[in-house]
């Protein structure tokens, strides 16, 4: 009896070490995770932190401190030198309504794109979407040339509609990420609501799209974002400074004050501003919606 309590006592000993060393490796894995990631945040951050330094600063405290000293004092001057003598405000408003127009036009040019290659019927669709698909493969330069002929041939360039027309009639992209999700979508939903009478815009308005908000957000964000960061193509279409585009405006600005980097960082962080806001905004809502629709 003594040898088989002693036995009972010796097995759990060892079932309780062996549970005390799998949870100190789950620890020590833990704690080697968050080690890479938090290594992992600061050298990302770390770039934009001294931008955010750099830009604090007055011009005469640049080259008599280290880069990455605090600000001894904090100004704003250079914000609102940036704004009220380089015409950044003017800038930043052609880039909103630029970067607007062209996530509105994907949006509705994606969307009714997608349905047809989804939902309806009609000869050589897959072979159509896959051949548009392919689109994806040639790089954005090749085509840059013959598209502003094309600009130059109806009088656009220079003009709002050379600006957006190359991107507010939806991209492949575009239409591929809400065709996948419109699949997903169960036919049946469809089917009943044709069996009561709806057409298909009914359908698509009434159905499909209720369903379809996060795809929808997801879509939205990243245009407005790839809109907001577009810098060759309005670098090429536009020559004024009516049209001037805030990545535009940010290169010509560091050709004319690339020695005073107060400056440049100061007009660098206007232009990062509104992304940031964005993504404070909508980073529940983008997350979500990358989940939702399996597109990692």
């Amino acid at each position: 009896m003594t040898s088989v309590n002693t036995e009972l006592a010796s097995r759990k000993a060892t079932a309780i070490e062996k549970q005390t060393s799998m949870r100190s490796r789950r620890v020590s894995g833990k704690v080697i995770t968050y080690i890479i990631l938090v290594l992992g945040v600061v050298v990302s951050l770390f770039p934009y932190f001294l931008a955010l330094l750099t830009s604090l600063k007055p011009a005469n405290q640049l080259f008599s401190s280290s880069a990455w000293s605090l600000p001894q004092p904090v100004t704003l001057q250079n914000y609102i030198d940036v704004v009220t003598q380089y015409n950044f405000l003017a800038y930043i408003w052609h880039t909103l309504v630029f970067a607007v127009i062209v996530t509105i036009g994907q949006l509705i040019f994606s969307t009714f794109a997608a349905y047809a290659f989804a939902r309806m019927e009609f000869p050589g669709r897959d072979q159509i979407f896959w051949l548009y698909l392919a689109t994806l493969m040639v790089p954005t330069i090749v085509t840059l040339i013959p598209l502003f002929i094309l600009m130059r041939t109806f009088g656009l360039v220079n003009t709002w509609g050379g600006l957006v027309i190359p991107y507010v009639l939806g991209t492949p992209f575009g239409i591929f990420l809400v065709r996948q999700f419109f699949l997903s979508i169960p036919r049946d939903l469809e089917n009943s609501a044709r069996i009561d009478g709806a057409g298909t815009l009914q359908i698509l308005f009434l159905i499909i799209l209720p369903l379809s908000r996060p795809i929808m957000a997801t879509l939205a964000i990243l245009t407005f974002v790839q809109a907001w960061n577009n810098f060759l193509w309005p670098l090429i279409i536009t020559d004024s400074d009516n049209l001037r585009v805030l990545t535009v405006a940010l290169s010509a600005f560091q050709g004319q004050f690339s020695s005073q980097w107060n400056l440049m960082m100061a007009a660098t962080f206007i232009a990062l501003g509104p992304l940031l806001i964005l993504f404070f905004l909508f980073q529940k809502q983008l997350v979500r919606s990358v989940h939702t629709s399996g597109f990692k």
